[in-house]
């Protein structure tokens, strides 16, 4: 077996319950050194537990994992717990904590040989030593700790994490498992509290640099396609493994392809079943007497069809038809008319002017902490401007879906959260009018996936996607018609993310969204709202993608510029940059020049910023 092929770690039937409920029964699987490999299941199925299962952390009811002798495992936890008086340059240096053991014998003995003390025993652990060092990462390596840091937003090195932010943490203890470079990787949502600029660096860092494997659930399918080569599929209990057959495609939709061809297989398997139950269950019915052996038996086949299991098909949030709950809007939506917000001595905003009409819907974007929640909460009223103002119109009506998931109360039921009021599973849940139609609030709720015991399960005991659902049925039966939703992709799983974007691209109001998740700004939004340091808010026109190309665009223009004025002044053209160099070819393409200058307010141009601003 080839390096490469080698196991770093194997499942054997390994079996885990909560009560009645098997999470995961019977899996068997192996991760080998350098695989990619992404975790999917619907929410509340156990992708955490096993996770912390096959990292040692949780005890399993039966079967066995065997890991590699010697393999280091490392675990990102969606709520990693650090030391909160060490700052993140010491917690990311914990990462070369073996590097820097290897390195030092290694140089303890070398300075043995080097002053004559010779033995084959010193000879061969210099040898050992030098191969660890190589495999830990190389010979230079304290430079990493810094730059790991800087790429993943974390500024402030020095500053003890226990003042830091749950995302601020989050960050840092990744950074901790890159620096290390364990031999296999465990990351639990490894993109929530990263913006889209740094999940691009990840995804690129992990394909391109990370030497050991990686086990990741996540939902973002940008990363999913980029880094995974191989999906385990953990549904009702059963993990599936599905390694990617199709370049041409993404790894998710490769994954989606293979699951619908087992799936119609299972169905071809299930309806033969059901013509033999058929069958044999009319012949039963006359009442054979199992004198032969042959007789016996086939009452035997016949009892056992009977007694198995059939093919089971899971639900998915519904999210259908909700839109039509959106209230009527008035000729004034939300408009934020020369806003400039200051934080302390910081200025978050300045000069920002927005104005919503029907069917805008706004991605906002920008670095960690530079004020994208912010903004909903001068929106929401909670904070107000230090200049200019928020207005908005007589029938506006916002809902707030805000990251924390503040409007849920862990200590009440499902049932309690969403009807408002405790003890409604004895008072009566009452009902939710959704336009036309109007619900039983359990009716309601099955949307949702909550029904029967879910609904009286206490918000402490879900996990983060199901505690992401109930947030969603408590905001979207009010009525409203304008639509926050601070971060909603985090913790859902990719089918509830798919219904929920339907739901947000037939909107009838307006939406503004703050997400790093790329693939569903690309699907649902007509526009970025960018977040760009010193207070510049600056709209642009289309989807992230769209944004993308601008500011790429935006930045080889800006090369040009440098290198035409570092240039020989002959060397110039006057008022341009340098022409391209010549192409006589038939096929060749025109080049793509810089998006032109915005037009007058509201229009959005195709491209490129629209005059819906906010500048220094």
């Amino acid at each position: 077996m080839g390096w490469s092929h080698m196991p770093v770690l194997t499942a054997r039937a390994v079996t885990k319950a909560y009560g009645l409920k098997p999470l995961f029964d019977q899996a068997t699987f192996t991760i080998r050194r350098g695989e990619k490999v992404a975790l999917l299941g619907p929410n509340g199925t156990g992708k955490s537990t096993l996770l912390r299962v096959l990292a040692g952390l949780e005890p399993l009811d039966s079967g066995g994992i065997d890991r590699r002798r010697d393999a280091s495992i490392l675990y990102l936890p969606q709520e990693p717990q650090l030391d909160p008086t060490s700052t993140p340059r010491e917690i990311a240096r914990e990462g070369l904590t073996l590097w820097h053991a290897a390195k030092s014998r290694y140089e303890e003995v070398s300075a043995r040989i080097g002053n004559g003390e010779m033995s084959d025993a010193l000879m061969t652990e210099q040898a050992t030593l030098a191969e660890d060092v190589e495999r830990l990462g190389g010979w230079s390596r304290d430079h990493e700790v810094d730059e790991i840091l800087a790429h993943l937003g974390v500024r402030d090195v020095e500053r003890p994490v226990g003042t830091m932010s749950g995302g601020e943490r989050r960050r840092v203890a990744l950074a901790r498992i890159l620096v290390a470079k364990p031999e296999l990787a465990i990351f639990d949502e490894p993109t929530n509290h990263l913006d889209a600029d740094t999940i691009t660096w990840l995804e690129e860092y992990l394909v391109s640099e990370f030497p050991g494997a990686v086990l990741l659930v996540t939902h973002d399918r940008y990363l999913l396609d980029k880094v995974a080569r191989r999906v385990f599929d953990l549904e009702d209990g059963r993990v599936a493994e599905y390694t990617k057959r199709n370049d041409s495609v993404g790894t998710f939709e490769d994954f989606l392809e293979q699951k619908a061809e087992r799936f119609a297989q299972a169905e071809r398997v299930e309806s033969n079943r059901q013509n033999f139950l058929r069958k044999e269950i009319e012949w039963l019915r006359r009442g054979p007497k199992a004198r032969s052996t042959k007789q016996k038996a086939r009452i035997q086949r016949a009892e056992t069809a009977i007694g198995a299991e059939g093919l089971r098909v899971r639900g998915e949030v519904e999210l259908g038809g909700l839109e039509a709950g959106s209230s009527r809007l008035g000729g004034t939506i939300l408009e934020a008319l020369d806003v400039t917000l200051d934080l302390g001595e910081r200025r978050l905003i300045e000069n920002l002017t927005l104005r919503l009409v029907k069917g805008d819907r706004v991605g906002i974007v920008g670095p960690n902490g530079a004020g994208k929640t912010t903004l909903l909460r001068l929106v929401t009223g909670e904070l107000s401007p230090t200049a200019g103002s928020i207005v908005r119109g007589v029938q506006t009506k916002i809902a707030y879906f805000d990251q924390a998931r503040t409007t849920l109360r862990d200590d009440w039921t499902v049932l309690d959260n969403v009807t408002e009021r405790e003890g409604s599973d004895r008072s009566g849940a009452g009902v939710v009018t959704i336009g036309d139609r109007v619900l039983e609030m359990r009716a309601y709720l099955e949307l949702f996936l909550f029904e029967g015991p879910a609904l009286r399960r206490k918000v402490s005991a879900l996990s983060g996607g199901e505690r992401a659902r109930v947030a969603l049925a408590l905001a979207l039966k009010t009525g409203a018609n304008v639509l926050l939703l601070d971060e909603p992709t985090n913790d859902l799983d990719i089918a509830t993310l798919g219904s929920l974007a339907e739901l947000i691209e037939s909107w009838p109001g307006c939406v503004l969204v703050v997400s790093h998740d790329r693939f569903f700004l690309d699907r649902v939004v007509t526009s970025i709202l960018a977040f760009e340091g010193d207070g510049k808010v600056q709209q642009y026109a289309g989807n992230w993608e769209s944004y993308r190309d601008y500011k790429r665009e935006e930045e080889k223009a800006a090369k040009l510029l440098v290198r035409s004025a570092s240039s020989p002044p002959s060397a110039r053209r006057t008022g341009s940059a340098p022409p391209p160099p010549a192409n006589t070819s038939s096929k060749a393409k025109p080049s793509k020049s810089l998006p032109a200058p915005p037009p007058p307010a509201p229009e959005l141009a195709p491209r490129g910023p629209t005059r819906v601003r906010g500048s220094k």
